[in-house]
């Protein structure tokens, strides 16, 4: 999903669960939006860096942190808020 901010991948787990995070890998920027997600982590798609979708720090040997941003789930429309994202920018 683009935001004023940047691009920000959007991802739903085998349990209903909703996460967002940039949608750039910080080892090769990587889109995340293509990458596998299993449990509650994403792997990137270009080196399978592997990402923790609650903290967006990496896992494993791998070194690097990803933005999270707070999402939600409401009468099924999925919300991103985005202040945040401003505020860091």
């Amino acid at each position: 999903m683009r935001t004023p901010h940047g691009c920000v991948a959007i991802f739903r787990t085998a349990d209903d669960r909703v996460f967002a995070l940039d949608d750039r890998c910080p080892h090769k920027g990587g889109p995340l939006s293509e990458g596998i997600v299993h449990g509650t982590s994403v792997t990137c798609p270009l080196h399978n860096w592997v990402f923790d979708m609650t903290t967006g720090q990496a896992q494993g040997a791998d070194s690097g942190h990803v933005a999270t941003h707070p999402v939600r789930v409401q009468d099924g429309r999925i919300w991103l808020d985005t202040r945040a994202m401003r505020r860091a920018a």
